[in-house]
């Protein structure tokens, strides 16, 4: 159960999840590949194969991937921990795995909702998303997954939201 159902109000349920972009993989991925070549160049022109042990080489190449794959393990955590919710009440943002960032907006409380795309982002389906609430509070959630789709989703629950506002008055 992620912190998005737990901190659910009363008669609250989510109408659309989004998650951040797989583009967060392709830096960490890039690193993870330059030290392992570099290693394994310095390895090459040392022509440090047949210079150390099998067991020496194996404990070094076991460290050089613990250490490549750090960045994507991070990554990986800051992705799996990171919700973004539209319910019928509120809008919910939450990143981070050890440090969190949350906010929660109530609908009502919605002045705009902005979408801030680069031309790979619209290519690729990911962007900022901007929101604008009373009082000047802007929060700003980077490579969010189809942001266009996630700010339709927020205006239809703000619409839904206002229409049952008029019929009970």
């Amino acid at each position: 159960m992620g912190y998005v159902d737990k901190n659910l109000i009363s008669d609250e349920a989510v109408a659309y999840r989004a998650r951040l972009h797989w583009i967060l993989f392709v830096k960490p991925a890039l690193i993870a590949l330059v030290v392992i070549a570099v290693v394994g160049g310095i390895f090459y022109a040392g022509d440090l194969f047949d210079k150390l042990s099998d067991q020496t080489s194996a404990l070094i190449w076991g460290g050089v991937l613990v250490i490549a794959a750090s960045p994507l393990l991070t990554t990986f955590l800051g992705w799996r921990s990171a919700e973004f919710a539209v319910t019928n009440k509120r809008v919910i943002l939450k990143t981070g795995f050890v440090q969190s960032k949350t906010a929660e907006m109530f609908l009502n409380k919605i002045e705009s909702v902005g979408v801030d795309q680069s031309i790979s982002g619209r290519i690729l389906g990911f962007g900022t998303i901007v929101i604008r609430g009373t009082g000047g509070s802007l929060e700003p959630f980077h490579r969010v997954s189809s942001p266009l789709r996630f700010r339709n989703e927020i205006q239809e629950q703000i619409g839904r939201a206002s229409e049952t506002m008029k019929r009970t008055t």
